[in-house]
C-alpha cells in the first residue's frame, strides 16, 4: 500500500480510534494522547501494519500494543478528582476485561477480531468480556437523565437503564426541557440524541447543562456520529450509533457510571 492509499485508510478509521480510546480511559484528553501516539508509531514504522488485511484492525492492535506497554497516559496530564477515583477503581478490575468488553460492544467487532487485537486466543476473550458484564454490573446506580425527541427510543433507553438499578430523572424532548428537568433533580449521568423535537441541538443542551451543573458523564445515541468524531471541539468519552442494541447501552452506561464521582450516588 502506498503513503498516500496508507494515510487515507488510517484517516477513515481514526475517529473510530480516538471513540475506543476516550472510552478506555475516561477522558478525551488521555484518549487523543493515545490515538495520536498510535499514529506516531505507524508513522515511524510502516511494519507495524504488514500482514493486515483490515486496516481498521491492524490501527487498534497497534493502539494495544502501546496500551499494554504504557498503562498510564502517554503524556503527563492533569487528572480531576472524578478521573483520578476512576484510574484507581480501574487498577482493581480484571486485566483487559473492559477492553475486550469495549471492542466488543462499542465497536462492534467479532471475537476473534478482538483476539486478534489483544493477541489472545478466542475462548480468553469471550472468557474477559463475560468478566467485564460481571464486574461492571457492580457499578454505582444513581440518577440518569435522557435526552431524546423520538417516544419509542427514549421509553426503550428508560427500560435499559431503569432494568439495570438506575433511577431515571425524566425525559426531555427540547433544549428547553432538559435545562428544565436538570433544575428539578440533578443527574449523574446525561444520555442524549443530537438532533431534538424542536429543531434545537442535543450538544447546545449538554454543553449548557454542564456549565450549570458542572462535570457530568455523557453518552450520545445518534445517528450522527461524525457531527462528534471530528476533533474540532470538546467530545464526549462515550458515543453510541444508532440503530442501537441493548448491550451497546448497557455497556456504556456501566462504564459511564463507573467513571461518575461517587458523590451523592448509591453504591
Amino acid at each position: 500500500m502506498s503513503a498516500a492509499n496508507l494515510a487515507q485508510s488510517v484517516g477513515r478509521e481514526l475517529p473510530y480510534l480516538r471513540r475506543y480510546a476516550r472510552a478506555l480511559t475516561g477522558s478525551q484528553k488521555a484518549g487523543d494522547n493515545y490515538a495520536a501516539a498510535t499514529l506516531e508509531a505507524i508513522l515511524s514504522d510502516r511494519s507495524v501494519l504488514d500482514g493486515e488485511n483490515d486496516t481498521r484492525i491492524g490501527l487498534f492492535r497497534a493502539f494495544h500494543a502501546i496500551w499494554q506497554s504504557s498503562g498510564e497516559p502517554v503524556e503527563e496530564i492533569e487528572l480531576s478528582a472524578r478521573e483520578k477515583g476512576a484510574q484507581d477503581r480501574l487498577r482493581k478490575l480484571t486485566p483487559n476485561s473492559r477492553e475486550a468488553l469495549l471492542l466488543r460492544t462499542i465497536e462492534e467487532l467479532r471475537y476473534d477480531q478482538i483476539a486478534h487485537i489483544m493477541e489472545i486466543s478466542q475462548p480468553e476473550a469471550e472468557e474477559l468480556i463475560q468478566i467485564a458484564l460481571n464486574e461492571m454490573s457492580d457499578s454505582i446506580a444513581g440518577r440518569i437523565m435522557v435526552i431524546e425527541d423520538e417516544t419509542i427510543i427514549a421509553m426503550d433507553l428508560k427500560g435499559i437503564v431503569q432494568a439495570m438499578g438506575h433511577n431515571v430523572t425524566g425525559v426531555a424532548r427540547t433544549h428547553s426541557a432538559a435545562i428544565e428537568l436538570a433544575d428539578s433533580e440533578r443527574p449523574d449521568l446525561i444520555l442524549a440524541d443530537i438532533q431534538l423535537a424542536d429543531g434545537s441541538s442535543g450538544i447546545d443542551a449538554v454543553n449548557d447543562l454542564l456549565h450549570d451543573l458542572g462535570e457530568i458523564p455523557v453518552i450520545f445515541i445518534t445517528a450522527f456520529p461524525d457531527r462528534l468524531l471530528t476533533g474540532d471541539r470538546p467530545e464526549p468519552a462515550f458515543l453510541i450509533s444508532k440503530p442501537y442494541n441493548e448491550e451497546q447501552v448497557r455497556s456504556a452506561v456501566s462504564q459511564a457510571m463507573f467513571f461518575a464521582t461517587t458523590e451523592g450516588l448509591e453504591v
